[in-house]
């Protein structure tokens, strides 16, 4: 099995370097080295497992506070796509090769076996299940209300125009071969080659997160308006904790697997990028009144002048807020669902959408629990659950109820 994933778009002309010799589609050869290319072509490896292609200037992290740009270094098949903006640079590549990469640039080759092999699992399920369930994906890939004043938004994995998936956070961090392969690695996707998580047969949408800050979300909280049975909220403990209400387990700390400063873990488990970040289980960021007035003008292109209050409506079991009204001196807005929260509050995006609201002298405090969606499998509790023992079937079967691994 193939996949097509979607590398840059929109570029005059692609610079390549070839590690090996490729041959295009007229028989054509082409020797190592550095070529430039302005119109459509493919080029495949004249040998596969030592041929490779490395691309200058790949932007990772797009709209988050990590963008950056890097050299990346890929196997397979290159294919450039001439549209309406410019080339589109394709890397065409066998399914478990893409898995292998996906949980070397998820996460960091270092990790815990279980927790690998368990994300080899999650990441080809996520890549599968649109295939396997192409009008369920379709209905849930992307909805908007805009009105006079509410905007209400998710943002789903969407359909790409000539690629399955892009290599990007938007669908799967896929970095080819430029992040190292380590020997877990290689173990984890080959003692789960072919195995898929799945719920009642079907095979599962396993969504995932980098912490969900003590307790996973709901998918709907996120996306369209249904209950997807696996990807409900649960504690992120071995122990339910007992009862809080939203704004006071985010003003805790309670204990919960991703709720650790081990940073010897830490290293292991998060990329180079993602170490810069380590208040991701419970965060605090503080706005002045204007400067948030003019962060929601540029994000949504409205006026609302200097922010006079923020006003949860309605928040998922995370305390993840799905509703929010923001007013200003000049008018209000209501805004949902969560990513469109974190894009509205940030010049990048807010960690989560699961904060409450303080006034301190003058300025908006926000006080934050967790790092993305929340939804499914927490990477960072996954990891620490993986540390203590636990293998890759119960992880799974702890982040999403009722679900069982099979080919």
């Amino acid at each position: 099995m193939k996949v097509s994933v979607g590398l840059l778009e929109g570029r005059a002309a692609v610079e390549v370097e070839l590690i090996g010799v490729f041959t295009d589609q007229g028989g054509k050869y082409y020797t190592p080295g550095r070529h430039r290319f302005e119109s459509e072509i493919t080029l495949t490896p004249s040998e596969p497992d030592s041929c490779a292609f490395a691309l200058d200037d790949v932007t990772i992290g797009i709209g988050f506070h990590w963008e950056r740009k890097e050299r990346q270094v890929f196997r397979g098949t290159l294919k450039l796509v001439h549209r309406e903006t410019g080339l589109t640079a394709i890397n065409e590549v066998a399914l478990e090769e893409y898995v292998a990469s996906v949980i070397s640039s998820e996460m960091s080759a270092s990790c815990p076996l279980e927790l690998l092999k368990a994300h080899a699992v999650i990441s080809r399920s996520w890549l599968w299940f649109p295939k396997a369930n192409p009008s369920a994906a379709a209905a849930s890939e992307r909805g908007q209300h805009i009105g006079p004043h509410e905007i209400r938004r998710w943002y789903g994995r969407g359909a790409h125009r000539d690629f399955d998936v892009c290599a990007d956070d938007h669908c799967q961090r896929y970095q080819g071969i430029t992040k190292s392969f380590s020997p877990a690695v290689a173990e984890a996707v080959r003692a789960t080659s072919g195995e898929f998580l799945r719920y009642h047969g079907g095979i599962c949408d396993a969504r995932f997160s980098k912490s969900c800050g003590g307790r996973t979300e709901r998918y709907a909280t996120a996306w369209d308006d249904q209950d997807i049975p696996y990807l409900s909220s649960i504690d992120d403990a071995r122990e339910p904790s007992r009862s809080h209400s939203a704004e006071e387990w985010i003003r805790l700390a309670p204990p919960a697997y991703c709720n650790t400063s081990d940073s010897e873990l830490l290293a292991r488990l998060l990329p180079g990028f993602d170490q810069e970040t380590r208040d991701f289980y419970r965060w605090r960021i503080e706005y002045d009144p204007e400067e948030l007035g003019h962060v929601i003008a540029s994000r949504l292109g409205v006026n609302l002048g200097a922010i006079v209050d923020i006003e949860p409506l309605a928040r998922g079991p995370s305390g993840r807020i799905c509703r929010l009204k923001i007013s200003g001196a000049r008018d209000y807005i209501i805004l949902g669902k969560e990513l469109e929260i974190r894009r509205a509050l940030s010049r990048t995006h807010l960690y989560s959408s699961a904060f409450v609201v303080d006034k301190e002298a003058g300025h908006f405090v926000l006080r934050g629990a967790g790092w993305g969606h929340g939804v499914g499998l927490c990477q960072i509790g996954a990891a620490v659950m993986a540390s203590g023992g636990a293998t890759y079937t119960e992880i799974l079967q702890h982040y999403y109820r009722g679900s069982t691994i099979s080919a």
